[in-house]
């Protein structure tokens, strides 16, 4: 079967969107599948390509908006010819990630002219933030405007996670289920373990016996980094270091102001990461960004590494209760602080957390199971296509 994915945001560019996209691709290609990914034209990059997992990249012109944020299609002569050579395959489902993207109207426009089976799979739980109050209302009305365009052109949808179905349907929209966010734990374990692995406490310069916290990810404001470090400040734990891996605007003012036991690593390669979350005592997101579900959460739970989060898209699919992780309600360094020291005051809670949480992952979140579930999916729109 030929599956083709609707992606304004792709690799190389580095998100959860774009790792989504990229891991199911593969697996779906391995599979013996034609995988085709459409997604936004990059400088330096060739226009059609086959990546060596056997994924071909079609990317189309676009005005890149918002410092690259948001892609928007330019219409003429070239998006045409860009585009041709998708609408000439023979394509028997397309998944389009994201409902607000253009590229996304773009994609379910087409199909429903051509009638090519397709679905929408949505990654957040809130609007996309925009910067100021007066850009969010205009970015909130966009998005009710582009969901109506986008139900009138699609008639399924699908969610990263529980909560991403119920954010759907602040538009109006009744999902039809999950299509999860996942990880390969096995992989992600073998890059941890691999062959001249990083020893972080090493590379930091800590003893070996120092207890790690790491958060991991976009230096934004709404990932809750500030709020960590202040409540890793007021619990002050002994013989403990808070490790910040991730790049992004925040990096430059949170180095203006060090604090002991913090280290700012900045970006470090995804294998290291993983190492990184092997070595760990504690995975720490205090997010409050509209999160549908995030990959580190699962990366974490294939490392080994327990998890304390703020409630978020996903936590409690992973976490269904303490047993398995902390979920707060807020990222206030107060709670926070009195959290991260009793969760690092409870090795056996850690233990018992991390096996549980690795367990559940193994069960339910795996490429496998969700590259399985679009092939029935691929498989009953070429049957209903069959039968007219």
């Amino acid at each position: 079967m030929t599956i083709c994915f609707f992606s304004a945001q792709y690799l190389p560019t580095v998100g959860g969107v774009e790792r989504y996209t990229y891991n199911l691709a593969r697996r779906l290609a391995a599979a013996g599948h034609k995988a085709l990914v459409v997604t936004s034209a990059l400088p330096g990059l060739p226009q059609r390509e086959t990546v060596p997992e056997g994924i071909e990249v079609f990317r189309l012109p676009v005005w890149q908006l918002m410092q690259g944020r948001f892609p928007v299609l330019k219409p003429g002569k070239a998006l045409k010819a860009a585009a041709a050579p998708v609408w000439a395959q023979e394509i028997d489902l397309c998944i389009i990630n994201t409902r607000f993207y253009v590229l996304s109207l773009y994609a379910a426009y087409q199909c429903d002219r051509r009638g090519i089976p397709h679905l929408v799979v949505d990654h957040s739980t809130g609007h996309l933030p925009m910067g100021s109050a007066l850009l969010n209302a205009a970015g909130s009305a966009y998005e009710h405007l582009a969901a109506a365009f986008l139900k009138r052109h699609c008639r399924r949808f699908f969610g990263v996670s529980q909560a991403v179905c119920g954010w759907l349907g602040h538009f109006g929209i009744q999902a039809e289920g999950q299509l999860y966010n996942a990880v390969d734990p096995a992989e992600v374990r073998r890059l941890a373990a691999a062959p001249g692995a990083v020893d972080w406490r090493a590379r930091l310069g800590l003893s070996p016996g120092c207890r790690l916290v790491v958060s991991l990810g976009r230096l934004i404001p709404e990932k809750g980094v500030p709020e960590l470090i202040e409540a890793f400040r007021r619990a002050a734990p002994p013989n403990a270091a808070l490790v910040v891996a991730g790049d992004g605007p925040l990096l430059a003012k949170l180095q203006q102001a060090p604090l002991p036991g913090v280290y700012l690593v900045g970006s470090v390669p995804y294998a290291q990461a993983m190492q990184l979350l092997a070595q760990s005592q504690l995975y720490c997101l205090p997010t409050y960004y509209a999160e549908g579900f995030p990959t580190t959460f699962l990366e974490a739970a294939a490392c080994g590494c327990p998890i304390l989060t703020t409630r978020t898209g996903g936590s409690s699919e992973l976490l269904p209760d303490e047993s398995y992780g902390i979920q707060l309600d807020g990222p206030d360094p107060g709670p926070l602080s009195q959290a991260l020291a009793g969760a690092l005051a409870r090795e056996g809670w850690r233990l018992a957390a991390a096996q549980k949480t690795a367990a559940r992952l193994e069960a339910l979140f795996t490429w496998d199971a969700v590259a399985a579930q679009v092939e029935q999916l691929a498989r009953t729109a070429c049957e209903q296509q069959k039968k007219g």
